[in-house]
Formats: C-alpha cells, sequence, structure tokens
C-alpha cells in the first residue's frame, strides 16, 4: 500500500508578522513546526505502512525552510518526502495550494490513500484535503476518527461528527483528513534522526510539474485577502452595590440592555 501524507509547516508563535503588501505571513526567520494535525496524520500513514506494506511519502509545499519538517517526517519513519517550491507557489490560496499540491500527487502517481490533518492552525479552513480530492476526481473521507478496515480495494472509516459518528465506505484511492483522536504521534528514534539529517531532499518547482500557471501563487488564488489585523480586545467593567436582590434587579436590567 502507497500512502502519501500532505503536511505543512506553520509558525510555531503568537508573534506573527504580516507583510503589508500581499497581506501573507512572513514565514522566513520564524521558528516553525509541522501543523499538530499532521503529526496524526503521518502516525497513521506510518501505522498503515506497517500494517499492510508498501511506502509513506510525505509530500509539502512552501520555502526552502520546510526542509526542517521533512526532516523530521524522515525521523519518524517516512519513506520518501517532496518538498514543493519556488517563488511561483507563493501566496498561494488553499485552491491555488491544492492544485499544485494535487499536480504534484499525479506526477507521484502510484497512491492508495492521501492523509492529511484535519485542517492547519494558521489557516483554520480544513479546505486542502478536499481540494485535493476534487482535483484528483476521488472520493474523500473528512475528520476521520478510526479506520476500521481496509480490503478488496475498499476502506471503511468513522467520521468524528457533534452527536457521534458516521460510518464510511468508499473505494480506494481516497482522500482522508484525520482528527487527534485517531492515535498517538510517536516520537522519533536515534536511528530516524540519524537517517534524516542523511536524508536527500527531492525539490520540485514549476518546471518540474505540468502547472498552468493561471491557477498558482498569489495571482492564481480566487480568494485575496484585503487586510489582517490584530483586533482589538476592549472590556468594561462595572461594581454592583447593594443588598443581594437589588444587585440581582439591577445585573437583569444591564443583561437586558446589552441584548438591545
Amino acid at each position: 500500500m502507497n500512502i502519501i501524507v500532505c503536511i505543512k509547516q506553520v509558525p510555531d508563535t503568537m508573534e506573527i508578522k504580516v507583510n503589508p503588501e500581499t497581506n501573507t505571513l512572513i514565514r522566513e526567520d520564524v521558528e516553525s513546526i509541522i501543523n499538530p494535525f499532521d503529526m496524526y496524520a503521518i502516525e497513521e500513514g506510518l501505522r498503515l505502512r506497517e500494517k499492510f506494506g508498501g511506502k509513506v511519502t510525505i509530500l509539502s509545499m512552501g520555502p526552502p525552510q520546510v526542509e526542517s519538517a521533512l526532516r523530521e517526517a524522515i525521523s519518524l519513519g517516512a519513506d520518501e518526502v517532496v518538498l514543493l517550491s519556488d517563488r511561483k507557489f507563493a501566496g498561494a490560496d488553499t485552491f491555488a495550494t491544492s492544485y499544485t499540491l494535487s499536480t504534484a500527487i499525479k506526477k507521484i502517481s502510484n497512491y492508495d490513500i492521501i492523509l492529511f490533518g484535519k485542517q492547519a492552525i494558521d489557516g483554520d479552513t480544513a479546505q486542502v484535503g478536499p481540494g485535493v480530492a476534487t482535483h484528483l476526481g476521488i472520493p474523500q473521507i473528512t475528520f476521520v476518527k478510526k479506520i476500521e478496515s481496509i480490503s478488496d480495494g475498499k476502506i471503511i472509516a468513522e467520521r468524528m461528527m457533534e452527536d457521534g459518528y458516521d460510518v464510511i465506505e468508499s473505494k480506494l484511492p481516497v482522500a482522508i483528513s484525520v482528527v487527534k483522536e485517531i492515535n498517538e504521534p510517536r516520537l522519533p528514534s536515534l536511528r530516524g534522526k540519524i537517517r534524516a539529517k542523511k536524508a536527500e531532499i527531492t525539490i520540485w518547482g514549476f518546471n518540474d510539474l505540468e502547472l498552468n500557471e493561471k491557477h498558482i501563487g498569489l495571482n492564481g488564488s480566487p480568494t485575496q485577502v484585503e487586510k489582517i489585523f490584530t483586533p482589538k480586545m476592549e472590556k468594561k467593567t462595572e461594581i454592583l452595590h447593594g443588598a443581594p436582590e437589588e444587585m440581582a434587579l439591577k445585573l437583569a436590567q444591564k443583561l437586558k440592555e446589552l441584548r438591545k
């Protein structure tokens, strides 16, 4: 079984810097980590390989610094890693990102399952996984908490819902986004860390993929961020005095005023 895990490197800081001209995050010189939800996707890919054989390929798009995230994935046990890195990819929204990733997946070609974390902590859209599935024309199962079985070219999985879970059956290949309840990510081994340092990172740019330039990067993104800012947090404190019954009436009146 061949598994592709799409991961994203995200800023590991609350002090996010924004480019005022492009309204995109400035990722250079900012300490970054693998998106936490993607760690569960990596773990699930490794578990599937251990059970069914095959290989796990990690795919990511971003600047050269994303190599550190890919090496971490190797230290955890990934077989191969591919980085999509080109200035033309910069500023991509979820549509442009999923289009570029899906084109790379077509080049990889041999896959049964594509795994994603349920969402990225910097964007919180949960759109890239479904977007990749749509571009590839394959089924998708989102918010998966458990993979029950895989056999005869079909997969059965439990999808988390607000009031329980759904049991979904799908044919392979399939795109799956996972939630943190699915497993407990492992720690890298010493042997894995040594292997990660020596590993070769495959890097594909615009010229390595059959891309339509109209659909990539900032210019190929249907959605544009007009402005990013930190909302002002304002609060007002008022102390009520008097007997309990009197304060209760005053509080009720204040709440009624706030509802108007």
